[in-house]
């Protein structure tokens, strides 16, 4: 009887040290949490890029590869590759072995941050990168952005074909196709959800040597150049656009209606 009293008290004892051990416990971990909620507040948090395995040098980061992470900003010091930027990475190069859940930095990447290199090294061979001025409706309202494509459209004045004497107005599409390169100082790379505000009034397009002339010569003939967005797919071009004037306007509303209801019709079809 005596032992079983014994071995009672001892299983007693033995439950209510596992309770109190179990609610110490507790207080710790609260305290460990009230501590890391501290921190926290303390820092400001950031979402940073970090690879999801281990990646050696050289390797193409492709979108599998990346993960998102929050840290304090202290902790990287502001070089680390924010989640928003993510979009710059793919297809680039690593420079070195990243491991497993590492944040990955500009100076990790083969050409460094967007933008670092400047624009030379994305015009393409024999092409030119040319600026010229925009307002805002010229630029469709502010919709063009980098790697757009586009037709440049001229206003000018001419002698008139009755009188020579006589300036008429004229318009014609002097390009047709052309990629822009920037809008303002916002190209491909640095280029991000935070830019679309539409504020630029200077695009930059990639054209030959020989249209680089042209454009520069219709500006200082005080000539209006306006930019028609097109599809991205789109590459048909017109070999014989006509020249506008008062006249051809005149002459062409009646057919262009006519021909935009069959192009309508057929869309539908």
């Amino acid at each position: 009887m005596k032992q079983k009293l014994i071995l009672i008290i001892s299983v007693v004892i033995g439950m209510l040290a596992a309770l109190f051990t179990k609610q110490y416990l507790n207080v710790k971990d609260r305290e460990v949490a009230k501590v890391i909620a501290d921190f926290r507040k303390s820092q400001r948090m950031i979402n940073i890029v970090v690879v999801k395995r281990d990646l050696p040098a050289g390797t193409v980061l492709q979108h599998t590869d990346l993960g998102v992470n929050s840290v304090p900003e202290s902790a990287v010091r502001g070089h680390a590759v924010l989640s928003e930027d993510a979009q710059f990475l793919f297809g680039r190069k690593t420079m070195r072995l990243l491991e497993h859940l590492a944040p990955v930095f500009w100076s990790d990447l083969e050409g460094g941050a967007p933008g670092s290199r400047g624009m030379a090294d994305d015009i393409p061979n024999q092409m030119r990168a040319l600026s010229i001025n925009v307002s805002g409706s010229a630029s469709v309202s502010g919709m063009v952005r980098p790697n757009d494509r586009v037709d440049v459209l001229g206003t000018f004045s001419f002698p008139s074909a009755r009188n020579p004497l006589e300036l008429e107005l004229v318009t014609l599409t002097v390009l047709q196709n052309v990629t822009i390169l920037a809008t303002g100082r916002e190209t491909a790379k640095t280029f991000s959800a935070t830019s679309r505000s539409g504020a630029y009034s200077t695009v930059t397009l990639s054209v030959t040597p020989r249209e680089a002339e042209m454009l520069v010569f219709a500006e200082q003939i005080k000539g209006r150049l306006v930019l028609a967005l097109r599809n991205t797919s789109d590459v048909a071009v017109e070999n014989d656009p006509p020249r506008v004037n008062f006249d051809h306007i005149q002459d062409a509303i009646k057919k262009l209606n006519i021909a935009r209801q069959e192009l309508l019709r057929k869309r539908t079809n």
